[in-house]
Order: C-alpha cells, then structure tokens, then sequence
C-alpha cells in the first residue's frame, strides 16, 4: 500500500525537520545543500541520533540489572567512524568475522570488549582474535571447538561462550530467522549438551555462558521467553547473551517496541527463569544505527507505462534489502510540496541497475518528481553501507556526518580508479 510522510516523523533521525513544502534539514544541514556539496547517492548520518540510541540502551540495561554489557552488533554498519561514536558511548562490540575485527580495533574498541561470532569462521579469523586478545569468542560448533583448542596451546586459556540454536522462530522474515531448528548457527540442544562437557574438560577454554539470538527485526517480543526456557535447561552459568534483534519502523504507519520495553521484556525474563544474579549481555544492532541515516538521491528520468517509474542514480548497489527481503520505505522529493492525500501520485522509484527487481519503493506517494530532483529515503542506516557493492560498476557512496549544521565525510566516495586497483599488471 501506498503510504507518505506529513511531517518528521519517527522514521526521520533525531532533530530532523521537514515543512510542508518538503525542506528537510538534517542535523541541521539542508539535505539539497548536502546533495550538492556530496553528490548522490549519500548516506548522510545525524551522529546525535547514533550517540542518543546508544545511551538508551545503556540506561535503560543500568536502570535494571547490575551486570550487563551492550554489544553493538557491527555487521549493522561496518563502519569506522560509526565503531568509534559507540566506543566512546561506551559499549562493546561484537565482530562476525577478521575485517570485522579490523575495523572494531581501528576504531579503538579495547580488545576486551569485542565478541567474536561467526558460524564459519576461518583458522586465521579465529588466530587474530586470540592474538588481539578478544574477551569472548562465541563457538558455533564441535569442529570450531576443536581448532579452538590447538590453537589455543597448553597453558593458555580463552573465554568463550557457546551459541545455542534453541528452537524458536520470531515472526520476522525466513532469511533472518536464526533461531529455528534448521538454522546454520549454533548447537542444537542435543550438540549443546555435549560441547558443555567437553569445554568443562578442557584445560585450554573457559565458558563463561551461553548465546543465542533468534533473529533480527522482531517486533513482538514473547518469543524471548520460549528461547530463554529452552536453554536455561542447559545449566546455569555467569553470563547470558539474549543476542539482540529488536526491530524499528521503516514507515511512518509502522510501529516497534521502544528501547526501554524490550530491556525491560528481557531483563524480566532473566530475572524469572535464572535469576538476578546472571551478567546478560545484549547485541543491539539495527535499532542502534538504522533511524540515524537518510541517503539522498537524484532523479535521472521519469517515464510513464503502467506505472510511473522515477528513476535515480542508485539503488541495489547502496541498499540491497529491498531485493533481499522485500523490505519496504518510504521517500519524499525534497525541496517540493507533498502531495496531496485526495489527489496522490504514486511511482515506484527505481534503481539505476540492470534488474528489474532493483526497486528502491514500490508505491511512493511523492510530490510530482522531475530530472534532477533530490530524493531522500529515511532509516537507511542498518545494512545500507554494510551490503553496498560494485554491481555494474556502480561506485559505493560515501559515508557523510552531520550535526550542528555541520557536515564532514567520514568515508569518501568511492572512484572508477577503486574499481581497477586490485587488479594485477600483466595477468
């Protein structure tokens, strides 16, 4: 169904304003202006909304339980200037794979506050986190286990935590579903059981708790119970990490638990089946990161056949989900009036990719858009960045702060020269 915004609505970073004649400042900076000076597409992030996210979760954790530690889920946006805003928050941070590591120990995560994850992680991966001196790593199966252990060597000892998959499906989509009986991640109950064992032998690893994590953009939030029953079955142990997984509303008409009632949901579900006493550790990571980022675009065409088809200069190769997931958004032109609800213009603002799936919104009602106008698609900031890619040859947009009424890129735009610069001389 077609849907638009009539003001600055929740899926617009903090402090965002947007008029009735569709002038949208963001972080106090107009986004033409921005446009502009940065060309399109951009991702363009209020950094006061990624520090405010972030402070919530803290103390909304602090107001509850005395012993917690919020991770922030990186793969959300794997960003360095992102990483370093939530080392300075305070929080921790975990990594699912070596450039993952890279990036958290660039951006100045104390090694001690990065968890390591991964359900196929390489011997190299898994020798650069004992060689950064990582806190946890999560084993996600037997065979890690055992290279685990070698790697280790006698008289050495690792901390781990071991990802149980306990059974339990939220009703999010089946490709971010990770909690289920089929899933790839972690032991089964059966396999928990035996890993358990075989860690409490050893002389080398240390368990310290259990993970699980059941999926990501959940908006109902029993299914935590059913995950935490089943594997509190397991034993008891200091820490448990819930994983993280709270979703956000991509349109105005959408809805989500807030930050404080999903710590509080979780919080109460650790106190009832396991007690006080437990250190929870919790892996937000789309709801940190996704409301700060709004990516700009500029209209290239429109033409009309069905549909009306505006046409931009980018799409899958800046934000895949769409494709991926069917995820769905919404955008306004900037600069123009919004339409009118009792005359609407709907169009499917395309991407600029050979596919025809490449389709930024299905639906959009807009302001009548022309060649050269400035399209703006709120909560863009989770797994935009991160899935980016070169497809068709398609540069990756740069990464632009904001706040204040100031703007600095923290990731340049990337050049047709980057396309060729892995390439080998006279291969």
């Amino acid at each position: 169904m077609a849907s638009t915004p009539t003001t600055a609505t929740h899926v617009w970073p903090l402090g965002t304003t947007l008029s009735a004649d569709g002038v949208l400042v963001l972080g106090g900076c107009d986004a033409q202006d921005l446009a502009r000076e940065f060309g399109t597409p951009a991702y363009i992030v209020v950094e006061e909304d990624l520090r405010r996210r972030a402070r919530r979760f803290l103390e909304a954790f602090a107001q509850r339980h005395a012993d917690a530690e919020v991770h922030f889920a990186s793969k959300a946006f794997p960003c360095t200037a992102v990483l370093r805003v939530f080392a300075q928050e305070g929080l921790a941070c975990d990594v699912a794979s070596g450039g993952e590591l890279h990036l958290a120990l660039a951006a100045g995560f104390d090694p001690a506050r990065i968890h390591l994850h991964g359900n196929a992680k390489t011997e190299a991966e898994l020798q650069a986190a004992l060689d950064a001196g990582v806190a946890d790593i999560v084993v996600d199966n037997l065979d890690e286990l055992a290279v685990l252990e070698r790697l280790v060597g006698a008289g050495r000892r690792q901390r781990i935590l071991l990802r149980v998959a306990p059974g339990v499906s939220p009703d999010t989509h089946p490709h971010i579903s990770t909690g289920g009986p089929n899933t790839k991640f972690g032991f089964n109950l059966h396999d928990a059981r035996t890993a358990i064992a075989r860690v409490e032998a050893s002389d080398r690893l240390d368990l310290d708790g259990l993970h699980f994590h059941i999926g990501s953009q959940i908006l109902d939030l029993e299914p935590f119970r059913a995950a935490l029953e089943a594997v509190a079955r397991l034993g008891t142990f200091r820490t448990i990490n819930m994983g993280g997984g709270l979703g956000v509303p991509y349109t105005h008409e959408g809805s989500a638990p807030s930050i404080e009632d999903y710590v509080e949901r979780k919080v109460d579900l650790v106190h009832e089946i396991l007690g006080p006493g437990v250190r929870i550790a919790d892996e937000p990571g789309r709801s940190l990161v996704a409301t700060s980022t709004v990516t700009l675009y500029t209209v290239q065409s429109v033409k009309h056949n069905v549909s009306t088809w505006v046409g931009v200069d980018g799409g899958m190769s800046d934000n895949l989900r769409p494709m991926l997931y069917g995820a769905r958004y919404e955008a306004v032109v900037v600069g123009r009036p919004l339409p009118d609800p009792t005359d609407p213009t709907v169009a499917h603002i395309a991407g600029k990719h050979c596919e025809s799936s490449d389709v930024i919104v299905h639906d959009a009602l807009l302001a009548e858009a022309r060649p050269g106008d400035v399209i703006a698609v709120p909560m863009t900031g989770a797994y935009g960045h991160a899935m980016a890619n070169t497809y068709n040859g398609q540069p990756r947009p740069p990464v632009v702060f904001v706040g204040d009424g100031r703007a600095r890129v923290v990731v340049r735009r990337e050049t047709y020269a980057d396309l060729t610069s892995r390439d080998v001389a006279n291969a």
